[in-house]
């Protein structure tokens, strides 16, 4: 009912940056919140930052002042700007979606995207 397609991810060095993009499709109305989490090999999935349609943001403790959430609701889009990319953000970055309400009324309670691979080496 809902599918959400990552894009955006990459290799890079530490200090540089990339821009993911989540485009959420399926007849969507309105999306209460964004966001993105990540997970490193061995480890469990963790929240990166949030969004909801209102604007109100949320940041892991690791990513203040180097990563920026944003979205486009009419397009159910949700963008993350990384700048000064360092090693331990080399992650699996999944978009996830929650409380998606269709054109036909139906609400979908969670959605999440395939993932996409951000690594940060020399």
């Amino acid at each position: 009912q809902v599918q959400l397609v990552e894009s955006g991810g990459g290799s890079v060095q530490p200090g540089g940056s990339l821009r993911l993009s989540c485009a959420a499709s399926g007849s969507i109305r309105s999306i209460v919140r964004m966001g993105w989490h990540r997970q490193a090999p061995g480890k469990q999935r963790e929240l990166v930052a949030t969004i909801t349609r209102a604007g109100n943001i949320n940041y892991a403790d690791s990513v203040k002042g180097r990563f920026t959430i944003s979205r486009d609701n009419a397009k159910s889009t949700v963008f993350l700007q990384m700048n000064n990319l360092k090693p331990e953000d080399t992650a699996v970055y999944y978009c996830n979606a929650d409380g998606t309400v269709l054109v036909g009324g139906e609400f979908v309670k969670e959605s999440w995207g395939q993932g996409t691979q951000v690594t940060v080496s020399s």
